[in-house]
Order: structure tokens, then C-alpha cells, then sequence
């Protein structure tokens, strides 16, 4: 099989994957366990039925059908034994139909079947797949691929990676090099090394090394951030290489190496260069899809799924058949960087990364791209396992100062409408929330993020280095931002449980709830009990740490998200005043200053995102 027509192999759980995986490959009946014998090979048993009609084995060919020049797939493969393999489509409302089927019955010999399928109708949405049925014999499976008549151009890649966790890196760079087909078209391994342990002095790098060969190149640098460790990714393959395509990752992935060469075949086929993003699946319950297409909401500046975008898809309990939802196409305007790929013309034509050290530098990054005419496309069935958001609240710990910052930046730069008003008007409102919460230091950082934004761009390459030192010394002077292992290690808790049992029902009503928000507010006016301070009035846990509960209690506990660790929240009137004017003050500023803030950050845009200005930062 000529791997340049090769759209999307075929494949089955590595073996060092968890059994939880497996209906991302196979949709196998309860009573029915395949026998996986490598990647690419298989033997369904006699008297079964197995579909392929999975997330990483069914083609999403409306994807292929919009985006690429490819008019049909054809299915190849060859099958050893006796059984039948029919092939299905499905269209966007998930109707299933049947396309074309065969008997195989080989006596003992390899026997090759093709397949092809027109692409004709996928314009809204459908997916392609083959299910296979035995009688009294088993059938084996062996190399099978959609692929297209017409053998794609070559193209290779360069990986650019970003670590502080060279642990995770090293098994991400081990996964990489276990496969030929991938390592065929990765031509360059950039990993920028940012953190105080280094990947070269890390069990494991020899042999992640030993596989890849020449192609690794470790970077040692400051911690520039997500931002500054991608963009070093792209500044070395555009200045230092040939590649046609730069893809960026994660370093706390789980990979599945197809998802490289998909994304490689999909931009190889693309009518016009697009940004070829992947999907995120959890780490925490591997078959559940939990990030597929997504948008910047440019009226709110908020990200969020694409409209019929599915989140948090447990494939386990309902496979890709039986979920019509999925059926349909969905266009994304950005895709996260835990993996995506960059056609070079992009990056020539839209410029390097923003300096913003982390958050939203993605999202911005395809923003501009797409005012350049390259859309981002997430492609179903290439995909990474990364943990989920759910397990964290980055929104409210050191990273809240870039959110804020970084997400007006964005807003500034690329919103159409006249936002102001509404960012003036949320941001007011989660203030309120968050001081209610006594989750000071949270607060503090947006109103210094507000600030640095006031002060305009001219900074922003200084904040790589500077940024993050200076957000975590504030941070260390709010009791709400210092954790202990436990809450045993405070003393019992002393507030009412069944008060708080009632004071964690949600509000029915905007009346109720501006009720609730009247009494919480009169309550943090007053003095805190004597004893709070030294004892907290309740253990909270991280779902239960609403304003509406916290705004009633003068201390409490509350777990971290991840649930290692809790921090005791205590009341403090005066810091309350004092942060609420502040950001009075700076979100009145914002609103009057916001039109010119728009100019001078979009006339900074080319120098912030040049070459020049991105070489001083790494040969500095």
C-alpha cells in the first residue's frame, strides 16, 4: 500500500494502554473480545459481529469532503479467513446507511479487498465505516486504511514542544519514535526545556533520544511560558528547517501517534492551507471525549464549544453509531495547542505567537490566521488524551491574572463589536463573586491584570520573564492562596451543616438571587466572629465553594479542584473595601480609555508578532 494515498490507518490500543480505550477503536457486544495482535491487526472471533464505526477507526469524511481536494476514500485491506465485511455511512442527522458489502473466504491465504466510497454527499456532516460479521470461522485483519486513488504530496513535520514536566515529555518523545510511519514524516523534535529539572537529566532521555535520533533537538531556556516555548517551536522549524509543517503539543499528553500522521495527510490534502487542530480526550476516563471543535465567542471574549460541538462524550457508554449528535460537521475558529498543526505558508503570513506567557495565545493566534484567510479545522479522530478542565480552576489561582490580561488583550485586537460595556459589566459581576467568595488574591491579580493592560503593549516582552514571579509574590500575601496537604491540618470545623445544606440550593429566581447577593454583601460588611481566623467555620469542598455559601461564612476551608490540597478562606472586611474600589476604579478606567487602548494595541500587532522582535528574546 502506497503510504502517500494513505488518508487514515486502521488502528488498535498500544499495549501499554488500558483496557478503557478500547471502545475508541473497536465497538465490541458484550460477549465478543477481538484478538489484538499488533497496531494494525486484528481477529474478530466466529459467530461475532464487530463495527469499526469508532472514534479513531470510522473516516470523518464531511471533514475531508469540506476542507480537501480528496472526491472518494477508498477502503483497503487485507483479511485472512471466512466472514463478511459491509461497509455504512451515516448522514449529519446520523441516519445509518449501507453502502456496499463483500464475502470473504480465503482457505488459509491473505486475501486484499477494496472498497471506495464517494465523498459526494458529505458536505453537512457523516462519518464512513466498516463492520465485520463471522459465521463458524474467525477473520483476521490486517493493514487496513482509507485511503485515496491519488498519493498526496510529500510533507514533513517538525514537533515544537514546551516542558516543565520532562517526566511526561520524555514518554511523549518515547511514544513518538515507536513507529516508522510517523517517524517517516517528522523530520525535527524541538523541545523547549523551561523548568528546573532538565530533560537531559531524566530517566528515560537516552533511550527517547536513542529513537529519534538526530531529529531531537532540546532547547534549554528561561520559563517564557506556554507562549514563549511554542513560538520557540516555530521560530527554529521556519529559521532552521525545510518542514512544511510545524505541529505543536503538549508535554502532559497521552499520545496516539496516528493523530500526527492524520493531521500530516489532512493539511497534505487540504484545497487551501488550514490550521489542523486535534481533539482532547480525557485522561482521567479514556474513552470519554471531553474537547472537540470550539469558538471565541467575539461578542463576550469567552471561549466555548462550537455550536453542535459534544463535550464530555463517554464512548464507553454510547458509541459513535448510536450518538447522532456526532454526525454532523462542526466548524471550530481555534483549536488549544495540546496538539495542532501549522502548514508553513500560515506562520510565514501570519507572524510568530503574542508574548502573553500562557492563556489565550492560542485562541488568538487563529483568530489572526483566519483575518489572513486560514481557517482552523478540528479533526475528528486525531486526537491527544490530556487532563480534563473540569480537574482544575485555573480561573482562580496565579493563572487568573493572564486569563484577565490576556483575554483583553484578544478582545481589543480581534472583537468586531462595541464590547466594552459588557466586559466592564461581567467583570464587575465576578469581582463581586469572587470577594464574596473571600477569594482575595484572585481578585487582586485581575485588577494588576486590568492594570498592566492599561499600561499598554510596550511591556509585554519584558513580562515573559517577569510576569510570573511577580503574580506569585502577590499571591503569597492571601491566605486563600496558601494550601495545606488536608484540612485535619486546621482544627474542626464549627458552622451549622444543615444551614449549609440549605444555603448551597441554587436560586430559583433573578429575585432570589439578588436576595441572596444583598445578604451576603451586608454580611461582609460586618466584623467576622473572634474565632474564625484561627479556626475555619467550615471544610468546603472544591464543588461546593459557591458565593452563595462562602458569602454567608466568616472562614472556611476549600479544597483545590485536583482535591491534593485545601487553603483557608477568612473574611476581611477591609481588604473587601479596599479591592472593591480598586476595581471600580480601574474597570471605569477601561470603559473610558477602551477605544484608544484598541489602537495602540493594534498598531503594536506586527512588531509583537515579528521575527525580529522574537529573535531578541531567544538569541537575545
Amino acid at each position: 500500500m502506497d503510504q502517500n494515498c494513505v488518508l487514515q490507518r486502521v488502528i488498535l490500543p498500544r499495549d501499554e494502554d488500558p483496557l478503557d480505550v478500547r471502545p475508541l477503536y473497536l465497538d465490541e457486544p458484550d460477549t465478543v473480545h477481538c484478538h489484538v495482535a499488533s497496531r494494525r491487526s486484528t481477529t474478530v472471533p466466529p459467530s461475532a459481529k464487530v463495527s469499526f464505526a469508532t472514534y479513531f477507526n470510522a473516516f470523518p469524511a464531511s471533514y475531508w469532503k469540506r476542507w480537501t481536494t480528496v472526491d472518494e476514500t477508498v477502503l483497503r485491506m487485507s483479511l485472512r479467513g471466512s466472514g463478511r465485511v459491509d461497509v455504512y455511512r451515516s448522514r449529519p442527522s446520523g441516519e445509518i446507511i449501507h453502502v456496499e458489502g463483500h464475502y470473504v473466504r480465503s482457505d488459509g491465504e491473505w486475501t486484499d479487498l477494496e472498497l471506495a466510497v464517494s465523498l459526494k454527499p458529505f458536505e453537512d456532516g457523516g462519518w464512513i465505516w466498516f463492520d465485520v460479521f463471522t459465521d463458524e470461522s474467525p477473520l483476521e485483519i490486517r493493514e487496513a486504511a482509507w485511503t485515496a486513488r491519488q498519493p498526496l504530496p510529500e510533507q514533513t513535520v517538525a514537533i515544537g514542544m514546551t516542558t516543565m514536566r520532562p517526566v511526561d515529555a520524555i514518554i511523549a518523545l518515547r511514544t513518538l519514535g515507536e513507529d516508522p510511519a510517523v517517524l517517516s514524516v517528522v523530520k525535527k523534535v524541538f523541545v523547549a526545556d523551561q523548568g528546573p529539572v532538565k530533560v537531559r537529566d531524566t530517566k528515560g532521555f537516552a533511550e527517547a533520544a536513542a529513537v529519534l535520533g538526530d531529529r531531537l533537538e532540546v532547547i534549554e531556556q528561561d520559563n517564557l511560558g506556554g507562549a514563549g516555548g511554542f513560538t520557540r517551536g516555530m521560530f527554529e522549524a521556519i529559521e532552521h528547517t525545510d518542514v512544511d509543517q510545524i505541529m505543536l503539543m503538549d508535554d502532559d499528553i497521552r499520545l496516539e501517534p496516528d493523530a500526527i500522521l492524520r493531521s500530516n495527510a489532512f493539511a497534505r490534502a487540504a484545497a487551501e492551507p488550514v490550521i489542523v487542530g486535534s481533539h482532547m480526550l480525557s485522561l482521567h476516563s479514556r474513552a470519554k471525549l471531553h474537547s472537540s471543535a470550539e469558538i471565541v465567542d467575539l461578542n463576550t471574549c469567552f471561549w466555548r464549544p462550537a455550536p453542535g460541538a459534544v463535550t464530555d462524550h463517554d464512548f464507553a457508554q454510547e458509541s459513535l453509531r448510536e450518538t447522532e449528535e456526532l454526525h454532523q460537521r462542526v466548524n471550530a475558529t481555534y483549536n488549544g495547542w495540546w496538539m495542532c498543526l501549522f502548514p508553513r505558508e500560515v506562520v510565514r503570513r501570519t507572524g510568530y505567537p503574542l508574548p502573553l506567557f500562557i492563556k489565550w495565545d492560542d485562541a488568538e493566534y487563529s483568530l489572526r490566521a483566519l483575518e489572513k484567510g486560514f481557517p482552523t479545522v478540528s479533526l475528528p479522530g486525531s486526537a491527544v488524551w490530556h487532563m480534563p478542565w473540569t480537574s482544575k480552576n485555573d480561573a482562580t489561582d496565579w493563572q487568573a491574572y493572564f486569563h484577565t490580561r490576556n483575554r483583553l488583550i484578544l478582545a481589543a485586537l480581534h472583537s468586531p463589536y462595541d464590547v466594552k460595556n459588557g466586559i466592564v459589566k461581567h467583570g464587575l459581576k465576578l469581582t463581586l463573586r469572587h470577594l464574596l467568595s473571600m477569594e482575595y488574591s484572585t481578585v487582586a491579580l485581575q485588577q494588576k491584570a486590568i492594570e498592566d493592560f492599561l499600561a499598554g503593549p510596550s511591556s509585554l516582552f519584558d513580562s515573559l520573564r517577569s510576569a510570573l514571579p511577580s503574580v506569585r509574590e502577590l499571591r503569597a500575601e492571601y491566605s486563600d492562596a496558601q494550601t495545606q496537604p488536608s484540612a485535619r491540618e486546621f482544627p474542626p470545623p464549627t458552622f451549622d451543616q444543615v444551614r449549609a445544606e440549605a444555603l448551597l440550593v441554587p436560586s430559583t429566581s433573578k429575585i432570589t438571587t439578588a436576595k441572596r447577593a444583598a445578604k451576603s454583601l451586608l454580611h461582609n460588611f460586618r466584623e467576622p466572629a473572634p474565632d474564625a481566623a484561627g479556626r475555619p467555620q467550615m471544610n468546603v469542598p472544591a464543588l461546593s465553594a459557591r458565593w452563595f455559601l462562602l458569602g454567608n461564612l466568616d472562614s472556611a476551608t476549600v479544597s483545590t479542584a485536583d482535591g491534593t490540597a485545601v487553603a483557608f478562606y477568612k473574611r476581611d472586611p477591609k481588604e473587601f473595601r479596599a479591592l472593591a474600589k480598586r476595581a471600580a476604579r480601574n474597570y471605569r478606567r477601561l470603559g473610558q480609555e477602551w477605544d484608544q487602548l484598541k489602537k495602540v494595541y493594534r498598531n503594536a500587532l506586527p512588531e509583537l508578532t515579528s521575527t525580529e522582535s522574537w529573535r531578541k528574546v531567544f538569541e537575545g
